[in-house]
């Protein structure tokens, strides 16, 4: 266990509400609402009452009943029953106590999919880490630029959505695919680490060639993040910098399949063509 996650840890059971007012009962709980595969890096993330239920083997009602206790009772959680979302108020003294692009990157990709936005305050409010915060605050307090972007021509629109920070594209397909697809939704390191690529000038389509690699991942059904690397690595070394360099080399043994002769021999030695069989060679009168 590295040292961030012993932190973590040691945060976790430190905490005095958790210490002296939480029954056993409530600290499964409130360590299920922080680990479980429905997290994200940024502390608000979709599940449904019918999921918590059958992760935790509860009735739909003793959910409700703990649900209730912990936005009412603790105040540590909201809960949207429109959207099936849930906010962790403490997430960020968990979770967020280093920036750095990557993780900038990870976390705004993640907040341009919160659908009810007052949930985003609610975790900001306790990050310690002022970049960090500063970003989340990006997301509620944009209001009147908004009402100023829709007020504008629909060139100078474009323009400013194209400058947008918040509209990184790249970053927010590969987060979305590695969500998807079974990598690991509170791997933070794993996502930092493919998003860094980004800036690296070792692919003409840095973004083209991680999704693909993740494909290939996906469909080995190796979902490491050390099998992804070294797919890029094995590229890189192969000198293949472009998305259709590496669609074309992955066809290769598809294409000699195909190619290869129905009448070729796989074994022994080839028949002459002017071979002619004669069944009564050797027969005496």
């Amino acid at each position: 266990m590295d040292k961030y996650r012993i932190v973590k840890t040691f945060s976790f059971w430190r905490n005095p509400i958790v210490l002296e007012e939480m029954t056993p009962e409530d600290k499964y709980f409130y360590l299920f609402l922080l680990t479980n595969t429905k997290t994200t890096q940024i502390g608000i993330y979709q599940i449904t009452k019918n999921e918590m239920a059958l992760e935790l083997g509860y009735s739909i009602e003793r959910i409700q009943t703990l649900l209730s206790r912990f936005e009412e009772h603790f105040q540590l959680v909201k809960y949207n029953t429109t959207t099936r979302e849930i906010a962790i108020k403490n997430w960020g003294v968990f979770n967020l106590n280093k920036g750095g692009k990557p993780v900038m990157d990870c976390i705004r990709a993640e907040l341009q999919l919160v659908q009810d936005a007052s949930l985003i305050p609610y975790v900001s409010k306790q990050i310690a880490s002022k970049e960090i915060r500063s970003l989340y605050e990006t997301f509620y307090n944009c209001e009147e630029e908004e009402n100023l972007i829709h007020n504008e021509t629909k060139g100078e629109e474009e323009i400013r959505v194209e400058n947008d920070p918040v509209c990184n594209h790249d970053t927010k397909e590969i987060v979305q695919f590695w969500d998807n697809n079974g990598f690991g939704l509170s791997n933070l390191y794993a996502k930092e680490r493919l998003l860094a690529l980004l800036e690296e000038k070792t692919f003409q389509q840095p973004k083209d060639a991680i999704l693909k690699a993740l494909s290939i991942a996906s469909a080995n059904n190796k979902r490491k993040l050390n099998y992804v690397l070294a797919i890029l690595k094995n590229w890189e070394n192969s000198s293949l910098v472009t998305i259709n360099q590496i669609n074309e080399t992955l066809d290769k043994p598809n294409r000699t399949t195909k190619e290869k002769k129905p009448n070729d021999s796989p074994t022994g030695r080839a028949i002459p063509h002017d071979f002619v069989l004669d069944l009564s060679a050797g027969e005496t009168k």
